[in-house]
């Protein structure tokens, strides 16, 4: 297999619930205007906390300071899986689990954070740009790794970006425990035709922009919408009740119209210096041979399991999982409440 370094920087954001107002023209000109912008990365998903947008320099150039966004301090590179010599974005993704064993369990080894980012198309591993040497000599012996630049893939290995940092060599990392929370909502992972956005303008606009000034506290049902836009393929995830405000005909989903529930991971937030939380999450799934998507968020987690999955038989590293009766169970690392 092979794996790309894709041609963006990017920068990780969050703005807050109040100080959205702040933001909707740059925010409507990055979603329908794509003309008007040299963006060709951007993300925005919902939470009942905040919004958190990933985005690439040009488009970051479009958010004003203001005390209402926080930005976190790195500059962050995408990376993306493809096999048989075809870039995955020209296909739906295969989900977190089916890279967990190959990118996101050796680079949690070398304690290197990564912010994961599942769409319809493909799934992005979003490192620090820091880190890249790192991740380079960790998974050179699994991969042909290449560095877009200029529309071209070049051959890069660990000698031609070395900054003095090496594989660490540390021990195993120590996992800190943290809470789930599966809400009770079903989710749909979609996509759709760019040429026909403007004919759903209005009803994302509302999904979008239309909110209360203060978190949700009713997590039973949880507010969650994700909109990516990146180069030239979109990708939305809500929940069934959101996708019912769309017309039928215009979204795209998986042949077999899957719907999926969320486990969100975290009581707190995570932070982005803790290293391996995707890994204990993705690990035990891809075990079980569970398809998962994965997007990571300012504050929390969310990796969205098939609501056809009905129990998966416990093992000492394993979930256990029994989506119809809303119950996690997870062994030595996370519990459910």
């Amino acid at each position: 297999m092979d794996l790309h370094i894709l041609d963006h920087r990017l920068r990780v954001t969050s703005i807050s619930k109040s100080g959205l107002v702040n933001f909707t023209h740059p925010l409507i000109k990055l979603i329908f205007l794509r003309n008007r912008t040299r963006c060709k990365f951007f993300s925005l998903t919902e939470t009942p906390e905040n919004y958190t947008v990933v985005l690439d320099e040009e488009g970051f150039k479009e958010l004003q300071p203001s005390e209402h966004l926080q930005v976190e301090s790195s500059m962050w590179l995408p990376l993306n899986v493809v096999s048989n010599g075809n870039a995955s974005s020209s296909s739906q993704a295969v989900g977190v689990t089916k890279i967990a064993k190959s990118v996101i369990a050796p680079l949690a080894q070398q304690h290197v954070s990564v912010f994961m980012l599942s769409t319809y198309q493909t799934d992005f591993i979003l490192v620090r740009e820091k880190d890249l040497s790192v991740v380079i000599s960790t998974l050179e012996e699994e991969f042909n790794i290449y560095k877009e630049e200029g529309g071209e893939s070049v051959p890069v290995h660990s000698q031609d970006v070395s900054n003095g940092l090496q594989k660490n060599g540390k021990d195993a990392i120590h996992p800190t425990v943290h809470p789930v929370l599966i809400p009770l909502n079903q989710f749909c992972v979609m996509s759709l035709d760019p040429d026909t956005l403007p004919s759903i303008a209005t009803t994302l606009i509302d999904l979008q922009f239309s909110t209360s000034s203060s978190p949700s506290q009713d997590l039973d049902c949880i507010k969650f919408f994700s909109f990516s836009l990146i180069d030239g393929y979109i990708s939305l995830v809500m929940d069934t009740e959101a996708q019912r405000q769309f017309p039928a005909d215009l979204l795209f989903t998986s042949s077999s119209g899957e719907l999926w529930r969320m486990v969100r991971i975290g009581g707190q937030p995570l932070g982005f210096d803790e290293c391996g939380i995707v890994a204990q999450i993705s690990q035990p799934l891809a075990d079980s041979d569970i398809s998962a998507y994965y997007i990571s968020t300012f504050s929390f987690d969310h990796a969205l399991v098939s609501s056809t999955t009905t129990s998966v038989k416990k093992t000492p590293e394993m979930w256990e999982i029994h989506t119809e009766y809303h119950m996690i169970y997870i062994s030595k690392y996370f519990f459910f409440f």
